[in-house]
């Protein structure tokens, strides 16, 4: 099975991490797609996003991430994917993922729904934009190559 894991992963976090380490084994193939939200200002640059997850899979053979634009279905469709995978915290998520898995599903489209390990269920981008913007630690929330990142885009 192909698989497909989209999101704006700005910046990626450790949650992130562990449902593409998990959807790796059970997905032959699984691509990790970078998108952008119009409606949202970018906090790190698409492509930065795309190394530091690159990095990060490295060792996950069955991974590749890209970098894609537009409608999620189109790009799946395009790229010989049936399958698409979410991450839930909760069960907020959860409603917010369901009437979207219904939509996907009618267009030709199964969602794997994934759900998060318990000790990252509070962890988003959100959170972790708004600990960074207050000056809190972020330690246990993002990666290393994400505070890298992070200071080269935020530095004066």
């Amino acid at each position: 099975m192909k698989a497909f894991y989209p999101g704006s992963f700005d910046p990626p976090h450790l949650g992130h991490l562990d449902v593409i380490k998990r959807a790796a084994k059970v997905c032959d193939v699984l691509v990790v797609g970078v998108g952008g939200n119009p409606e949202k200002k970018p906090f790190l640059p698409a492509m930065t996003r795309c190394e530091i997850l690159r990095a990060e899979c490295g060792s996950l053979r069955n991974v590749e991430v890209v970098q894609y634009t537009g409608a999620t279905v189109h790009w799946a469709k395009a790229n010989g994917v049936q399958t698409l995978v979410r991450g839930l915290r909760s069960a907020a998520d959860l409603d917010a993922e369901a009437p979207m898995a219904s939509v996907h599903r009618a267009n030709g489209f199964e969602t794997l729904f994934l759900l998060c390990d318990p000790a990252l269920a509070h962890v988003s981008s959100r959170i972790i934009r708004q600990v960074m913007a207050a000056g809190l630690s972020t330690e246990g929330l993002i990666p290393g190559r994400v505070h890298d990142a992070i200071r080269r885009w935020t530095a004066p």
